[in-house]
């Protein structure tokens, strides 16, 4: 089986003043077209019913650099402007197909300061990078390589809240292929004790990454909020917070990218829970926990790791009772509170909660690959609910 998987390599760059200065240029006109376009085009639609395409907005751009007060757009690369365009394209066709809300104006203090550069924009040769507009290229620190004979296809810097800088390279990964077939399936309970637990027995602790620097982050952010808006001093502080807020990012990052390379390598399936994480952090007393703990990010490095190596994720439908239901007599207990962490069945078989709700999702999602029933995701069907509540996020041909 021959797979082509386009796959992006990030690396951190030391920009000299000049090149800084320069992208910091093209960071803020990236966003000014994103603005201006997407101003355009609601107010198209609110004042004619008129649908505004990319050729369409692509033409105002070539007008808008001809105006006095926009000549300044003429200064930096034409290609990133082009992009931005392309995004707002995007951000449109996921709106009107309905998996994503109406775009939103980018702000110049919270919005993503990034730009890509298609491959007419950037050279790469002898391991160097040279953007457009620069005559040097960029100081990457090549901490892996790239494939062999990789061509990128597109380049992204950008800026973090922290003030690093980085630049994505996208190309074809020939090395990732799928791996070999494997009997093994697993299901996985998420949790916050336990970060994981696994339907074999194990239990993953839970590294709590926020809970190790909150008392430094605190101390840092009742520092900003003594500091005067819009002073020096007020911008160095902000960058005290932004830094530990990266460093406890990149941890749960290198902690989630391990653990579901691990199981993605171990199984041939991975059976987990359909959890609404949006609607769960409206709990005030388990919010920060459970965005500490990640689900989200942990499903999706999960789903296109397995998408990668030829392996199978089942996401059992949240509706489903797996930790009241026995695993072993099929009992279904009338409830569970969270304070409940063992329990005896009336079967007499006592059960760890988070181990039995693991066996439970690992028959349920069994279930699904013998007879396939309730295959509609449930993030797009939010009020349907199949029978047997169980839907695979993959499908084999």
């Amino acid at each position: 089986m021959t797979t082509h998987v386009k796959r992006a390599f990030k690396y951190r760059f030391c920009p000299t003043d000049a090149q800084a200065a320069e992208l910091s240029r093209t960071f803020g006109c990236v966003r000014k077209v994103y603005n201006l376009a997407l101003a355009a085009r609601t107010e198209a639609w609110v004042t004619r019913q008129e649908r505004v395409n990319y050729n369409a907005t692509s033409a105002m751009l070539t007008a808008w650099k001809k105006t006095e007060e926009l000549a300044y757009l003429n200064d930096v690369s034409s290609v990133p402007l082009q992009q931005a365009l392309r995004h707002l394209q995007m951000a449109f066709t996921h709106f009107f197909g309905k998996r994503a809300r109406y775009p939103r104006f980018k702000s110049r203090k919270t919005s993503r300061r990034s730009a890509e550069y298609t491959s007419s924009a950037f050279r790469f040769r002898d391991g160097k990078l040279t953007l457009a507009k620069m005559t040097e290229p960029l100081a990457v620190v090549w901490s892996r390589p790239l494939p062999e004979g990789a061509s990128p296809s597109t380049v992204t810097v950008s800026q973090d809240a922290a003030g690093r800088w980085f630049v994505s390279l996208l190309c074809e990964d020939p090395s990732v292929k799928p791996l070999p077939a494997t009997g093994q399936a697993v299901g996985v309970d998420a949790g916050l004790e336990h970060l994981l637990t696994l339907s074999t027995g194990e239990k993953i602790t839970n590294p709590r990454h926020e809970r190790r620097d909150r008392a430094a982050l605190a101390k840092q952010q009742r520092r900003l909020a003594k500091k005067e808006k819009g002073s020096a001093n007020r911008a160095k502080a902000r960058l005290k917070v932004a830094k530990i807020h990266a460093r406890i990012a990149d941890r749960r990052r290198d902690t989630l990218h391990k653990l579901t390379t691990r199981l993605v390598r171990e199984n041939q399936t991975v059976v987990i829970e359909d959890l609404t994480v949006r609607n769960m952090v409206k709990n005030r007393k388990l919010a920060r926990s459970i965005s500490d703990a990640a689900w989200s990010e942990f499903r999706s490095m999960l789903e296109y790791k397995a998408r990668w190596y030829g392996r199978e994720v089942i996401a059992v439908d949240r509706w489903f009772p797996s930790s009241r239901l026995c695993s072993a007599c099929g009992t279904l207990q009338d409830r569970m509170p969270l304070n409940v962490r063992t329990w005896t069945c009336d079967c007499g078989v006592t059960h760890d909660r988070d181990v039995n709700a693991a066996h439970n999702l690992l028959a349920a999602g069994l279930a699904v690959t013998v007879c396939g029933a309730g295959v509609r995701p449930q993030r797009s069907t939010p009020d349907g609910q199949s029978a047997t509540k169980q839907k695979p996020s993959r499908r084999e041909p």
